[in-house]
């Protein structure tokens, strides 16, 4: 199954450093670059995950991942994001904004700044409140 939040990169040789420069054709604010090849795949998911910093700032939905292209890598972001990006994204799409939610689940503003804080440790079970107050349901599984 094709993971949301797996993004293609493209890992192109630079000849004048030596090193390689990292896009994303999806997420264009993502650019980045490496000494070496293990350099740039760390430098990628660095680059990958504060872009959707930027995404969260603005309120703005994350959008699906291409399909894979030839010369491209998978750059996958961590679960604990992707549960946050995913609330995002419904918030988004219901037009709900963070005072909203916070009203809905009967806690401070602060909270849901927090709650949607990328960098930010949350509990999980904390996010599926949020989702159950948006009428949404969290469900995880493992394949």
């Amino acid at each position: 199954m094709k993971n949301r939040f797996s993004f293609p990169a493209k890992f192109e040789p630079d000849a004048d450093t030596g090193g390689y420069v990292v896009t994303f054709r999806d997420i264009p604010e993502a650019i980045t670059q490496g000494d070496s090849l293990e350099d740039a795949r760390a430098m990628a998911l660095d680059a990958l995950a504060t872009a959707m910093e930027f995404y969260q700032e603005e309120q703005r939905a994350v959008p699906e991942p291409s399909a894979l292209e030839p010369g491209e890598e998978l750059v996958t972001l961590p679960v604990s994001m992707q549960a946050k990006l995913l609330l995002l994204n419904e918030m988004v799409a219901q037009k709900i904004r963070p005072a909203d939610l916070a009203r809905a689940m009967g806690i401070k503003p602060q909270e849901v700044t927090r709650l949607l804080d990328l960098g930010h440790t949350t509990k999980i079970d904390a996010l599926a409140a949020a989702f159950t107050a948006i009428g949404r349901t969290l469900a995880l599984r493992v394949e």
